[in-house]
């Protein structure tokens, strides 16, 4: 798993490891090689996520994070599949506000650390091909997150 940063040798590496192992687990799951898989992860402020947030998405407000996929779901079970072979699988960028994480990780009692992870797998899941349009669909979603969280050392505490 390869995880390009925008402000390389700006980032903890203990939450640098925590991605790329959350990254490798979802992409695992669903059959893709992680050492063949890359993606941007990106930090923003409040006014930088919602400018892209009302760009891209068309939503004049800041958000959590950002999800930027580079293929379609067929498309992600054609590579995961074999069906498209390439050295290397972009799978999109992720863009988290750093300004809504220490907002979240204060409300809901944990941890700067767990809050980031949480919405980078998230990103990772909605770039795979997930997402949380309807009831059945978020809740397969929030099984994968909490998933992942638990095998990476940071299942919620309830």
């Amino acid at each position: 798993m390869r995880i390009y940063f925008s402000e390389e040798g700006n980032v903890e590496k203990e939450l640098e490891n925590g991605m790329i192992a959350a990254a490798s687990l979802c992409a695992k799951d669903l059959g893709l090689d992680p050492e063949k898989v890359s993606l941007s992860v990106t930090f923003e402020d409040r006014e930088g996520i919602h400018e892209l947030n009302r760009e891209y998405r068309g939503v004049d407000s800041a958000t959590d994070v950002l999800s930027f996929p580079m293929y379609e779901p067929r498309e992600i079970a054609e590579l995961a599949s074999g069906g498209i072979d390439v050295p290397e699988i972009e799978i999109g960028d992720v863009v988290i506000c750093m300004d809504k994480v220490l907002e979240q990780a204060e409300e809901f009692g944990h941890s700067k650390e767990r809050e980031t992870l949480y919405l980078f797998t998230h990103s990772v899941l909605h770039l795979l091909g997930f997402d949380h349009e309807d009831e059945e669909e978020r809740r397969e979603m929030r099984k994968r997150e909490e998933a992942v969280m638990e095998a990476i050392s940071l299942k919620r505490d309830i």
